[in-house]
């Protein structure tokens, strides 16, 4: 991801700056340009203007009969009475001396009068030739530009490229640590430029602090957690020996089981708990029965479910066998059918597995659609009518992203509720395998 905003990003930013860059220089210069050559080209147009009646006034003055010859684009005439005048296009007559610029058929025609002695020359010039040129000339500056812009843009994204690299190798190295990782190889080498270093000097720094930062919080769970399981343990040994005296009634009997059912919920609420906070496994990926997982998961709910006179239904097929997480899917397993119970006061709680899902549905009060979104939001709870400390619900997320599995949830207010969890495809595909096998 830190790749492409790179790739996308930097390299882009430089390339347009250099491309902005070319296009205000190299725009001001064809600008400075197009002006400069209307204004030379104009310049020349009078100079030859000028020099043309320049040579038609001595060529008079040196045989006063000369008559000029006329060409397709320059021509020059001598008028000593107005019946010359008449002979001569219509739009070059009554011209005053001095410097004339006629739009006449389409055409630019620049003329030229000059009176000596009583003696009329006139100079026209049709510029049709200056203009295509002066317009060839502003076709090439226009193509000269874009070209310009294109080559700068390309050569900047090219470099921009070669001056990232550093940045792009770092950002995949980054990419592959983990949190705290530090791969015994520091990010900074010696060989980088020096922004390039000081950003891989001040990532190592942070590296190592989340590592320490890590550490300490993995010593304090370890210690929690030993510190927690040696009186959980002791709490179930003392049970066991309880349960085995002669002498106790029914209802010690009970109270001891209740005791011991409430201490082994601590334990696994103590592990799930663990895992929220360092995302460890929990098991390792066996071939796991459904049916038979989800039988012992829900052993422990029996009372309740017995005393609010739930009907409990598992509609899985006892060779329905998936290679996954054993105690993971139990735990999800638990929270998930904990869950239902606390929620469903009547009617019934349904376990199915069918096509790689599989689904727990209740009978319960359901779950507002505002509420949706929120489910899986740690310490949220739906009501307070209900025991729980709203953890259970995330637990289960974390361990689905955890393994890749999905989960989804179907309610509606009155009617009850549907947990799915779907198992990968490969999965699913394996545990066919296994029964084929089996």
């Amino acid at each position: 991801m830190l790749k492409l905003r790179i790739e996308h990003g930097l390299r882009l930013r430089v390339a347009n700056a250099l491309a902005n860059f070319c296009i205000i220089t190299v725009g001001a210069l064809g600008v400075i340009l197009y002006i400069a050559s209307d204004n030379i080209e104009e310049a020349h147009i009078r100079q030859v203007i000028k020099m043309e009646m320049d040579h038609l006034v001595h060529r008079y003055r040196k045989h006063s009969d000369f008559y000029s010859q006329i060409g397709s684009h320059l021509k020059g005439y001598v008028i000593h009475h107005v019946d010359d005048e008449l002979q001569i296009p219509s739009y070059y007559r009554g011209l005053n001396s001095g410097y004339h610029r006629i739009y006449y058929d389409f055409e630019d025609i620049h003329v030229l009068v000059q009176t000596i002695d009583d003696v009329k020359f006139l100079v026209a010039y049709r510029i049709a030739l200056h203009n295509q040129r002066l317009s060839e000339l502003r076709m090439l500056i226009l193509l000269s530009w874009v070209a310009v812009v294109a080559i700068a843009f390309v050569v900047g994204y090219v470099l921009a490229g070669m001056l990232v690299n550093q940045v792009t190798d770092l950002a995949e190295r980054v990419k592959l640590l983990a949190p705290g990782d530090v791969q015994g190889v520091p990010l900074m080498q010696a060989d980088m430029d020096k922004e390039v270093a000081q950003l891989a000097s001040a990532l190592d720094d942070y590296q190592n602090r989340i590592r320490r930062m890590l550490q300490r919080e993995q010593e304090f769970t370890a210690n929690i957690s030993h510190e927690l399981r040696t009186p959980i343990t002791t709490i179930l040994t003392s049970c066991e020996l309880l349960d085995a005296e002669p002498d106790l009634s029914d209802k010690v009997r009970m109270r001891i089981k209740r005791i011991e059912t409430a201490t082994t919920r601590m334990g696994e609420q103590l592990q799930a708990l663990l895992f929220l906070a360092r995302e460890q496994a929990l098991g390792v990926m066996e071939p796991v029965a459904i049916a038979e997982c989800v039988n012992d998961a829900v052993e422990p709910l029996y009372p309740q479910i017995h005393r609010k006179k739930l009907k409990f239904i598992v509609n899985i097929a006892p060779d329905v066998v998936v290679p996954l997480n054993r105690q993971a899917l139990h735990t999800a397993m638990t929270n998930l059918l904990r869950n239902a119970i606390q929620y469903t006061e009547t009617g019934f709680i349904r376990v199915e597995y069918s096509h790689g899902s599989l689904s727990i549905t209740d009978t319960g009060m359901g779950i507002e659609s505002a509420f949706l979104p929120l489910l899986f939001e740690r310490f949220f709870r739906g009501t307070t009518h209900v025991e729980g400390l709203g953890i259970g619900l995330p637990i289960v997320k974390r361990i689905c992203n955890h393994y890749g599995w999905q989960i989804s949830v179907e309610s509606e207010v009155g009617k009850g509720t549907t947990f799915r969890i779907t198992f990968p495809s490969q999965l699913t595909s394996h545990s066919k395998t296994i029964l084929n096998a089996v």
